[in-house]
């Protein structure tokens, strides 16, 4: 698993863009700036959609004027549903969605979470990340990914 002082790996991510999908790499995202990377297991799923998302669309101005360039969301999903999440959740130009469609990212930091046993198959893990150029300076885990609680944007903008 991923740790606080560990470099992301090099994975190409998925957004939506007005020209349609365009594909990201961790570079893209991350060089030279300052991010706060938010993973859920699921696009419209209740936790992610009624707790987790709006707390940092709530706060993205206060996330942003202490010098973050970017907040990000990714999942595994397909860039489509997440972008009729993003839609969906008013979130405008505050939030970066990043598609995972096949787990890929979710695999290279060891953050997967296997929930085919309850028929959502493999998905990410619940976790927000402070990165600084691709690095990971603050790594939040939650213990169980049904809630947020320690990824929660009131507990990331206490460590930034």
């Amino acid at each position: 698993m991923i740790k606080v002082g560990d470099r992301l790996p090099e994975v190409t991510f998925t957004a939506a863009t007005a020209e349609g999908p365009k594909p990201m790499t961790t570079a893209d995202v991350f060089a030279g700036k300052k991010v706060i990377l938010v993973a859920v297991p699921g696009a419209f799923t209740p936790t992610c959609t009624k707790n987790h998302l709006p707390g940092f669309i709530a706060k993205a101005d206060e996330i942003k004027k202490k010098g973050v360039d970017t907040i990000a969301f990714t999942a595994v999903n397909d860039v489509f549903v997440m972008d009729a999440w993003k839609a969906a959740s008013g979130a405008g130009d505050k939030i970066l969605f990043l598609a995972d469609g096949s787990a890929v990212f979710a695999k290279a930091i060891g953050l997967e979470l296997d929930l085919t046993g309850a028929g959502l198959g493999v998905r990410s893990n619940r976790y927000a990340a402070i990165v600084e150029d691709g690095v990971v300076k603050v790594l939040e885990v939650e213990e169980n990914a049904g809630v947020a609680a320690c990824s929660a944007a009131g507990s990331i903008v206490e460590k930034l």
